[in-house]
């Protein structure tokens, strides 16, 4: 049985702590033991729910259940800055994110597991989606948006699980909370982007900033609506997929956590390194201090 504790400071002996933010039923995973709900408060306002700590295949991880126990949170009402702030406040260096998407091509079928590279931002929510301004400018790398070392291990273990996986793939951020129109879909599908998804551009360019290794296992629910010959999607066929997924889902993260390294040095860990642009001078001490977690290496 989970119990609380207080949020606080962590020691730096302590280990660098693994991320997963997926669905409710993500983190009863078999092995996840010595678990603590933590509440943890941030200057972006609250996460979406209180974060699991624990320990799972060895390691220390973080689980958020992104749309918080009982799904109560829409795709829009993601607060990605508090979500993502409040993983690096309790140490976590990679994320892996397990969600679900729709197919926009036919060799992706419900069930798959698609490891996008790229993402294309269909959303109006840029400024919830970066930690700057108020003083801090930054302009971080983003071509290739997901943490490459990171993916290429889901990739292996994905594939030594049985699992049906797509190397590579972009990924279409839509916002929601309405499925896509068949309009939409269709001209998604034409010019040849892969899956198509509401939550995880938000969570990779936050992680990028707070120099969190990201990587996505997108898993396929449905075709959207863009392939005539099939049903198009609903709420029943997603959740029933879901939770077929989610089996697969929990193998795959508790295989591949062993095996990310214990040090935080891939070049996603110093994402910031040449990226803010203001004279360190001139940074604003309210803003320093809501960042802290971010900046404390450059302070």
């Amino acid at each position: 049985m989970a119990t609380k504790k207080k949020s606080g400071s962590r020691s730096n002996t302590v280990p660098a702590r693994i991320g997963i933010i997926g669905g409710s039923g993500l983190y009863h995973i078999e092995g996840f033991t010595n678990q603590k709900w933590v509440k943890v408060k941030t200057p972006f306002g609250s996460p979406s729910d209180e974060l699991l700590t624990g320990t799972l295949s060895g390691r220390e991880v973080v689980f958020l259940p992104r749309h918080a126990r009982g799904h109560r949170i829409l795709p829009t009402e993601l607060n990605h800055r508090a979500n993502i702030w409040a993983m690096k406040q309790l140490g976590v260096q990679w994320i892996i994110s397990v969600s679900a998407v729709g197919s926009l091509q036919a060799r992706y079928k419900p069930c798959d597991i698609v490891l996008p590279d790229q993402f294309l931002d269909r959303t109006k929510q840029s400024l919830n989606h970066t930690f700057f301004g108020r003083g801090i400018v930054a302009h971080i790398a983003f071509a290739d948006p997901v943490c490459e070392e990171l993916r290429q291990l889901l990739l292996a273990e994905a594939t030594a699980k049985g699992a049906k996986v797509h190397d590579g793939g972009t990924y279409v951020n839509m916002e929601g909370p309405a499925f896509s129109t068949r309009a939409e879909s269709i001209s998604n599908h034409k010019a040849g982007f892969d899956v198509i998804g509401m939550t995880n551009l938000g969570e990779a360019k936050c992680a990028r900033e707070a120099e969190i290794a990201y990587a996505t296992m997108a898993m396929v629910t449905d075709y959207d609506c863009w392939k005539v010959d099939e049903a198009h999607v609903t709420v029943e066929m997603v959740i029933e997929n879901l939770k077929r997924n989610a089996e697969t889902a929990k193998r795959v993260v508790a295989g591949v956590i062993p095996k990310i390294p214990k040090a935080a040095t891939w070049p996603c860990h110093s994402a910031l390194k040449n990226a803010i642009m203001t004279d360190p001078k001139a940074w604003p001490k309210k803003t320093v201090a809501e960042l802290k977690p971010l900046l404390v290496k450059y302070l």
